[in-house]
């Protein structure tokens, strides 16, 4: 396991200077709008935190750091403050997947049509979408999370955003919950699957994963089973679902791959129990749980793929 001060040093230098967690300019980052057909005006604002965005970012350092935990150089983890931000950018973008960068896409792409399908009045802007600061406080630094909070919800009161609309369960987690309690700031937050009015007659059959978030900490499980089923999709879930749902082990690879790779081989074995189909509905959970089942689909493109056919 590496030292956690070091990993929280380097993330917490990294949004200081550029606002994300890994100190890459948020235009490389933040590119999948491009082209799209998107409304400037809108009752609510989509707000993407930028989570699916970075995951072909953390997959890979988190790939990297699988390789050097418990070997002699896991010692200098802290030294990668002190690497120049464009050796790092460098570094970085010569790890990262197109798979994954395509998976992010699909994603958000994914949502819009959902949106739209469900005739949503929404707006996109993508100087207001920002990285919520959610691994920070994940990591205990209550300081710099703080901070970069209050950052971010200053820009959005500046521009009379009061509703808002979430991709993923850490960042819809970061401004229902933490915004309000760390920084006193109240938004309307909606998950996209709260707004959703959709019916069919599928008649498929799925399991989904709950994300610790979604499950535990917002019960909002029963949000898109009761979506699934309007669309004809039968449930099978298991013994740990909901407000009792397993961890995926992703949150834990920025600190120890390995039992990060314990607990998602656990989770994977309690869903194949049902052999359908794996939905989730967070971008670390769906990368973590990929890597031991190749039977499993965001819950967005699922969706999508359902309304489009």
């Amino acid at each position: 396991m590496f030292n956690p001060k070091d990993i929280i040093d380097i993330l917490a230098e990294n949004v200081k200077k550029t606002k994300n967690p890994f100190g890459v300019n948020k235009q490389k980052i933040n590119s999948w709008y491009v082209n799209e057909d998107l409304p400037d005006k809108g009752e609510y604002l989509l707000f993407t935190g930028l989570m699916y965005q970075m995951i072909p970012y953390i997959e890979a350092v988190t790939s990297q750091l699988g390789k050097i935990e418990d070997s002699k150089f896991s010692k200098y983890s802290s030294l990668g403050r002190f690497v120049p931000r464009s050796l790092t950018n460098i570094s970085l973008n010569a790890l990262i997947s197109k798979n994954n960068v395509d998976f992010s896409n699909e994603v958000l792409k994914s949502i819009i049509t959902l949106l739209k399908n469900s005739n949503i009045d929404f707006l996109y802007s993508p100087d207001l979408d920002q990285y919520s600061g959610i691994l920070l406080y994940d990591l205990g630094d209550e300081k710099y999370f703080k901070a970069h909070a209050r950052t971010v919800a200053n820009t959005l009161y500046q521009h009379n955003i009061s509703k808002i609309i979430t991709v993923d369960p850490h960042t819809t987690y970061a401004l229902k919950v933490l915004y309000p309690k760390y920084i006193g700031i109240n938004f309307e937050v909606y998950t996209y699957f709260e707004l959703l009015n959709l019916t069919g007659d599928l008649e498929k059959e799925v399991v989904l994963h709950d994300p610790c978030f979604y499950g535990r900490y917002l019960e909002l499980s029963h949000v898109p089973r009761n979506l699934l089923k309007n669309m004809g999709v039968e449930i099978k879930d298991i013994l740990r679902n909901g407000k009792f749902t397993h961890c995926c082990g992703g949150p834990a690879e920025s600190l120890s791959p390995k039992l990060a790779s314990k607990i998602r081989e656990n989770r994977v074995k309690q869903l194949k129990e049902t052999n359908k189909l794996i939905l989730t509905m967070c971008p670390i959970c769906y990368t973590n749980l990929r890597k031991s089942t190749s039977n499993i689909m965001d819950l967005a493109i699922f969706l999508k793929d359902c309304v489009t056919t």
